[in-house]
């Protein structure tokens, strides 16, 4: 048996991103997308190539993926938002449903989508965690494209039966 290995590509040239990101939690937030927007500069994503739109909050985020997927004019998508306990149990329900909504609109579609919506104890947490959390967000997004269209072009060569 032959084994095959795919290598990672961050080279963003020519991808197309869409981001969608929460208003509630502003500081944070607008932390998240400026550490995304200049990590997807650095890996070669033209500024024209990116659309950035934002919701009321994190609840929100699932529809807007799922407008963005539908319309597949892009290569990847990217979550941002940030969820901060409280005291009731709003916390939970906001968490738990905003992941499983950006999941499902990423399966539904076939498109991949970094999940960015930082979920903390307090701000400080979510203050320490937003640069790094944006970046990494632009970085899956490039790496997640670039791996589904070389297994898109794979596919079409005959180079593996999806049924399989």
């Amino acid at each position: 048996m032959t084994v095959g290995s795919y290598e990672t590509n961050l080279s963003g040239d020519g991808l197309r991103v869409g981001i969608v990101q929460a208003r509630f939690n502003e500081d944070v937030c607008h932390g998240l997308l400026s550490a995304c927007l200049a990590e997807l500069k650095h890996l070669g994503v033209a500024d024209e190539d990116v659309l950035h739109v934002t919701v009321p909050g994190a609840l929100e985020i699932p529809f807007v993926l799922q407008k963005l997927a539908e319309s597949q004019q892009f290569d990847a998508l990217i979550a941002l938002g940030a969820v901060i306990r409280g005291e009731t149990y709003h916390f939970e329900l906001v968490s738990n449903e905003s992941g499983a909504g950006i999941t499902r609109i990423g399966l539904d579609f076939g498109i991949p989508i970094a999940n960015a919506v930082l979920t903390t104890e307090n701000d400080e947490q979510a203050e320490v965690r937003m640069a790094v959390k944006g970046a990494d967000a632009a970085r899956v997004a490039v790496e997640m494209a670039n791996l589904s269209i070389a297994l898109e072009e794979l596919q079409q060569d005959g180079g593996y039966d999806e049924e399989e």
